[in-house]
C-alpha cells in the first residue's frame, strides 16, 4: 500500500511545497525517513549508487545511438557548419539541467519531471509536465529501438530477416526495423521486470562500453583524418537542401542536437532507488549532460575530419556509419558498430526504465487510469512491473507506424522530442514563478541540497527563454518539397492533441473522492496509511 503523509496542506499544489520538511535530510536521518517527509513510504529497493544514477541519464542521451542515428539530419541541412548548432544547444540544455538538478535535489522522488512539476506548479501545469514526458518517453523507446536497423544489417547481412533492402526508408527495411525493435523492447522489458539491480548491472556495463567506445572511436577518427579541424569553419555542403545554406538551414540543422541532448533528467526518475539521492541525483544529471555535450562535439568534429568526401552526398544519407566503415575499414569499423548496437540496447533500456518509474509515480498519486495495478510493487523484486510491461507494449505498438510510413515515424519522433522539452519548460517556468516569490528560501543553502545560489534567478530565466526558443524552432513548420503539406504541421498537431487528451484525462481523474478523504487527526492519518494508497488533489 502506498501512502501520502497528511500535512494539513493539499498534496498537489504550490502550498504543498513542504519547504520546512523537504529542504534537507537531517543529520543521521535515513533516506527512507527523508522520503517519508516528502509524503511516501519506501517501497522500491534502494540499491543504486552514483555510477548507476549517472548511467541512467547518460544512457538515455546515448550519443553513440543518437549521433549515429541523426547525423544525417544535421549535415543535410547545415553542412559542415552544423557543428556550431551543437554548442549552442548544449549550453541551452545545460541551463535547463542546472535547474532540474536543483529541483531534483529538493524533491528526490521517483517520477522526476512529474514530481518536480506538481510541486512547483498547482493543478494542471504540474500534472501536464508528467503526462507530456510520459508520452514522449514511450515514443522515444520505440525511436531508440528502431535504430538497430541502421546498424545491425551493416554488421552482418543475416540481421536483415525480411527482404533484401536494409534502408529504413524502404518497405523491407521498415518491416525489419519493426522486427528488430520489437525484439529489443521485449528484452528490455524482461530486464526491467527482473528488478532494478539487474537493470543497473546491464546499464552500467553498457555505459562503460559506450564511454570506452566513444573515446576510442574519436581517437581512431582523428588518426584517420584527411582534413584539419578548420572544416567546421568552412561552409561545405553535400547536395543542397530545400532550405538553402543560410540561417533557415542552420535552424533546421539544430534539430539534430536537440534530438540528442535531452533525457538527462532520467537519473531523477530513480531517486527512490538511489542512495543519498539529494547529493547523487543532481551530480548525475549534470555529469550526464556535460559528458554527452563534450563527447558529442568531439565525435562530430572527428567525423567531419575523417569523412572521405564532404560533397558526394553520402554524409547526408548514410551519416556516421559511412564514415566509420570507410575510414577504419570494414573489420575495425564493424567492431565499433557492434559497440554502437550495444549502446542502442542500453539506451532503450534506460528510457523504458525512466518511463516506467514516471508511470508508477503518477499512478501512485492516483493520477493515471488503472492506478492500483500500475502502482503495485513486486514483493520479490521491489520493482513496479506493470508500468514496464505497459510502456513496452505501447512502444511496440508505435513501431508498427514505421512499417507503412517511415516519414511519419520520423515526425512522431520529432513530436516526442517536442513533448519532452515542453515538459521541461513547464517545470522551469513553474520554478521561475516560485523563485520570484522567494523559493527555495533558506532550504536552498542548507547542507545536503544542491543549490544554484545567487545565480539561480539568472539561470532560471535563461532556461525558460531557451526552452521557448528551442520549442519554437522544433515546432516551426518546414516544407521539404516531399509529401503532403499538412505534414509540416504534424508536430504542432501532435502536441495539441496530447495536451487536449491530457486535459480530458486530468478532468476525468478528478471525479469526487469523498470516500477517499484523509481523516483529520493523528489516528485517522495512521488508519488511512494502512488502508489505501494516496490520492492527491491535483486541482489544488
Amino acid at each position: 500500500m502506498r501512502d501520502a503523509i497528511s500535512t494539513g496542506a493539499p498534496q498537489g499544489g504550490c502550498n504543498a511545497d513542504l519547504a520546512g520538511l523537504a529542504g534537507v535530510t537531517s543529520e543521521g536521518s535515513s533516506d527512507a525517513e527523508d522520503l517519508a517527509r516528502l509524503g511516501y513510504r519506501q517501497e522500491l529497493r534502494r540499491d543504486l549508487g552514483s555510477l548507476s544514477a549517472f548511467a541512467a541519464g547518460f544512457s538515455y542521451v546515448s550519443i553513440l545511438t543518437t549521433v549515429f542515428q541523426l547525423f544525417v539530419i544535421g549535415y543535410a541541412f547545415g553542412g559542415t557548419r552544423f557543428f556550431w548548432t551543437w554548442p549552442v544547444v548544449f549550453l541551452g540544455q545545460l541551463a535547463v539541467a542546472l535547474n532540474l538538478a536543483e529541483v531534483g535535489s529538493h524533491y528526490p522522488v521517483a517520477g522526476s519531471v512529474y514530481q518536480w512539476g506538481r510541486r512547483v506548479s498547482a493543478g494542471y501545469p504540474g500534472w501536464l509536465a508528467g503526462w507530456l514526458k510520459l508520452l514522449g518517453d514511450i515514443v522515444s523507446v520505440a525511436a531508440a529501438a528502431i535504430a538497430l536497423q541502421a546498424i545491425l544489417p551493416s554488421v552482418w547481412s543475416g540481421f536483415q530477416f525480411l527482404g533484401g533492402d536494409p534502408s529504413l526508408t524502404s518497405r523491407d527495411g521498415a518491416a525489419n526495423a519493426v522486427l528488430l525493435g520489437a525484439g529489443l523492447i521485449v528484452l528490455t522489458t524482461a530486464i526491467n521486470m527482473a528488478g532494478v539491480k539487474a537493470m543497473a548491472y546491464v546499464n552500467d556495463i553498457g555505459v562503460m562500453a559506450e564511454l570506452g567506445g566513444v573515446v576510442l572511436l574519436i581517437a581512431a577518427l582523428f588518426l584517420h583524418a584527411v582534413r584539419g579541424p578548420g572544416v567546421v569553419l568552412e561552409p561545405v555542403y553535400g547536395p543542397p537542401s530545400s532550405l538553402g545554406t543560410g540561417a533557415a538551414g542552420l535552424l533546421a540543422a539544430a534539430l539534430m542536437p536537440a534530438y540528442v541532448l535531452y533525457g538527462f533528467d532520467s537519473a531523477g526518475a530513480l531517486a527512490e532507488e538511489t542512495r543519498n539521492p539529494r547529493r547523487i541525483i543532481p551530480r548525475a544529471i549534470l555529469k550526464a549532460i556535460v559528458a554527452s555535450g563534450i563527447g558529442g562535439a568531439l565525435l562530430i568534429v572527428a567525423a567531419l575530419m575523417a569523412a572521405p568526401s564532404l560533397t558526394d552526398g553520402r554524409l547526408a544519407t548514410e551519416g556516421l556509419a559511412y564514415v566509420v566503415v570507410s575510414a577504419l575499414g570494414p573489420t575495425l569499423g564493424k567492431v565499433f558498430l557492434v559497440d554502437v548496437a550495444l549502446a542502442v540496447c542500453v539506451c532503450t533500456l534506460a528510457i523504458q526504465t525512466g518511463a516506467s518509474r514516471l508511470a508508477f509515480s503518477m499512478a501512485r498519486d492516483g493520477a493515471l487510469p488503472c492506478a492500483p495495478a500500475l502502482s503495485r510493487v513486486s514483493a520479490r523484486t521491489k520493482t513496479p512491473v506493470a508500468p514496464a510491461i505497459v510502456v513496452g507494449a505501447l512502444a511496440c505498438g508505435m513501431l508498427v507506424v514505421n512499417y507503412g510510413e517511415a516519414q511519419l515515424f520520423v515526425l512522431i519522433t520529432e513530436t516526442a522530442v517536442l513533448l519532452v522539452n515542453l515538459s521541461y519548460l513547464l517545470v522551469t517556468a513553474g520554478m521561475l514563478a516560485r523563485r520570484l516569490r522567494g523559493w527555495p528560501g533558506r532550504s536552498g543553502a542548507a547542507a545536503g541540497v544542491f543549490s544554484l545560489g545567487r545565480a539561480g534567478l539568472a539561470l532560471n530565466l535563461a532556461a525558460v527563454a531557451w526552452g521557448v526558443a528551442l520549442i519554437a524552432n522544433i515546432a516551426w513548420p518546414r516544407h521539404d518539397g516531399g509529401g503532403p503539406a499538412w505534414l509540416e504541421y504534424f508536430p504542432l498537431i501532435g502536441v495539441a492533441g496530447a495536451t487536449v487528451a491530457g486535459l480530458g484525462l486530468f478532468v476525468a481523474m478528478q471525479r469526487p473522492r469523498e470516500a477517499a478523504q484523509v481523516p483529520r487527526g493523528e489516528q485517522g492519518v495512521l488508519a488511512e496509511r494502512e488502508t489505501r494508497p494516496a490520492q492527491i488533489d491535483l486541482l489544488t
